[in-house]
């Protein structure tokens, strides 16, 4: 089965999580991603830390499968490489500080008359105008402007997520979108667009849920820690082992089984304090005390089979070290090995594929990696690109 992106160029300007996410996916699906860097550091995501072989963890998630050509693009000379590589780009993906790729030259209104059909995806914190468009956005700050702080993290106090969530629904939604415009520009006579990709936006979406239930300025939910707002019991709870066992009834009937047949303690789903769901809201607090007694007279492996009998969900509360080693991921061939400037690495096969296409899986570049090949490939011979390099345009 052929790549379905086969025969697609990216050009990617990218730095840090939102696009490099987005045009890793495209290279997953066989796209040709090259990706401009600055000579000598390259994408400053590849300092972030040293915990894989000496290389950025975020680094090594979101950048294999491309080329890396090392370019000045504010060296007068670097014009002539960067028009080569458009000439042969389906599209060009940048998530640059707001208005540097209009000072640059390489805008879409710039670009789409000797470029006409190429789609660019423009990837910013807030957006082409409004007045927060020159606004600084890291995913920290679009977390707490979106609101998402708001609802997450314990009653006492907010947390941020995890993850770079604002910068993965940004690099998740400009993937799609990409998908989509090149379907549109197959059927439109080869006619490229502009994209327009705000992490705030695509955050605000991901809230939906807190915002409609605080539709008509109700109470919003209210922040419940690793546990459900408005169900219950829904979150962790401690087993005697002093492991945590994850758990969540969805409906009355489950409740009861769960009463019954994991805790032995029936006479819990006729208490007039865990009848309703709401009053299980209500009573929360009482309500853990109650599982947690009958939970501590067993381990965390008890819990989870008593659970699993019931058909009661449930699931572990892993750490890192867990997943790495999680059997679900290893009886499903999900881990693969992927080159990289310090090695082989294991690396996690894309989760959506067809089950007949194994997707390229190629290295992680160093920075300029591919500066000559790439130069060659347009037409430039070595004493030529010597100079380039001489000149400071390319490493």
């Amino acid at each position: 089965m052929s790549f379905p992106l086969e025969g697609t160029t990216v050009l990617a300007l990218e730095q840090a999580v939102a696009a490099p996410f987005c045009t890793r996916q495209l290279a997953d699906l066989g796209a040709r991603v090259i990706k401009l860097e600055r000579p000598g550091a390259g994408d400053f995501a590849r300092d972030y830390d040293e915990r894989v072989e000496g290389m950025s963890s975020y680094f090594v998630w979101l950048n294999r499968s491309k080329e890396s050509i090392a370019l000045d693009l504010k060296h007068p000379e670097a014009s002539a490489v960067l028009r080569g590589l458009l000439g042969r780009a389906d599209v060009l993906v940048q998530n640059l500080a707001p208005g540097a790729t209009g000072r640059l030259g390489l805008s879409y209104e710039a670009l789409k008359d000797d470029y006409p059909g190429l789609i660019v995806c423009d990837i910013s914190g807030y957006g082409d105008s409004g007045p927060y468009r020159d606004k600084k956005a890291y995913d920290l700050l679009v977390q707490s402007e979106a609101g998402f702080l708001s609802v997450t993290g314990s009653e006492e106090e907010a947390a941020k997520a995890g993850i770079s969530v604002a910068d993965i629904s940004a690099g998740m939604y400009a993937y799609s979108s990409i998908l989509a415009a090149l379907i549109a520009r197959s059927r439109n006579g080869g006619q490229g667009c502009r994209i327009d990709v705000s992490l705030f936006e695509t955050m605000v979406e991901w809230m939906s849920h807190p915002l409609y239930y605080s539709y008509g300025n109700a109470p919003p939910p209210r922040r419940s820690g690793a546990s459900h707002a408005t169900i219950q019991p829904y979150g962790p709870f401690l087993a005697g082992d002093g492991g945590s066992v994850m758990l969540g009834l969805q409906n009355q009937r489950e409740w009861e089984r769960f009463c019954e047949d994991v805790l032995s303690r029936p006479e819990l789903a006729s208490d007039p304090r865990f009848a309703t769901n709401a009053g299980r809201v209500a009573a929360s607090s009482a309500l853990r005390a109650a599982i947690e007694s009958t939970f501590a007279n067993w381990s965390a492996e008890t819990v989870v089979e008593r659970l699993d009998r019931a058909g009661i969900a449930n699931a572990r509360v892993n750490g890192m070290h867990e997943v790495w080693a999680h059997p679900q991921l290893e009886a499903r061939g999900r881990w693969v090995s992927v080159a990289s400037p310090a090695g082989e690495l294991k690396a996690l096969r894309p989760p959506a594929l067809p089950d007949e296409l194994a997707a390229p899986m190629a290295p992680i570049p160093s920075v300029g990696e591919h500066s000559v090949a790439l130069l060659r490939e347009l037409g430039w011979d070595d004493t030529a690109i010597a100079g380039l390099a001489d000149a400071g345009v390319i490493k």
